[in-house]
């Protein structure tokens, strides 16, 4: 049951990700394969990276046809009935914190099979969940989302550092990773909603 568990949320980190990073593609009105390369490096690179830092090879996109399957039809189907949805960029960041949460965990347990400690294994669920954002912001020409002052990695710690308090004390594995997803996206959404962020240092230049 956890193996089938840890499925259905790749599942479904795999199709936020792949969702948002299509719809922030379309935004930047991208041609229909631009749209598709975003979507794949968004829901893929995260995953991708922390696969090649662990050794895990090859990376588990090429070991499974059904993520790279379930990216197409993603992207496809945003590009069809994404222009529909009235509250875009909403959708687009309620996708994206889906997908943060969801990526966590699964970072999470790949570490966990590694028997990796807990710093480790919460570095390798923030690497799954951010870096694919990373990849996609820099295609795009953007700052990355995960360098400015929005919180964002900084959710991703604090849900994988309860996970693990929950596990010390025992409650139930797969209540445990709702909650830490559940956690993930409420500070994400609470974040924005609020504006709280974390303070920006600058070095004032003397002209």
């Amino acid at each position: 049951m956890p193996t089938n568990f840890l499925f259905i949320i790749d599942l479904l980190g795999t199709f936020s990700f792949a969702v948002s990073g299509a719809f922030l593609a379309m935004q930047k009105k991208l041609d229909p394969f631009g749209v598709l390369v975003i979507s794949f490096v968004t829901a893929i690179g995260g995953g991708t990276l922390r696969d090649i830092m662990i050794g895990n090879l090859p990376v588990a996109w090429l070991r499974n046809d059904t993520a790279a399957i379930l990216i197409f039809f993603s992207a496809v189907a945003t590009m069809f009935f994404g222009r529909f949805l009235k509250q875009f960029t909403t959708t687009l960041f309620l996708f994206d914190a889906l997908g943060l949460g969801l990526f966590t965990i699964i970072g999470i347990e790949l570490g966990l099979e590694k028997n990796f400690n807990s710093g480790v294994c919460i570095a390798l669920g923030t690497i799954t969940a951010c870096f694919g954002g990373v990849i996609r912001d820099v295609f795009l020409n953007d700052v990355p989302l995960l360098f400015r002052k929005e919180i964002y990695a900084i959710a991703c710690i604090a849900g994988g550092s309860i996970y693990f308090l929950f596990r010390e004390i025992q409650i139930d594995q797969s209540f445990s990773k709702i909650i830490c997803i559940l956690i993930i996206v409420a500070i994400r959404v609470l974040a924005v909603r609020y504006k709280v962020s974390l303070p920006r240092l600058y070095i004032k230049r003397n002209l």
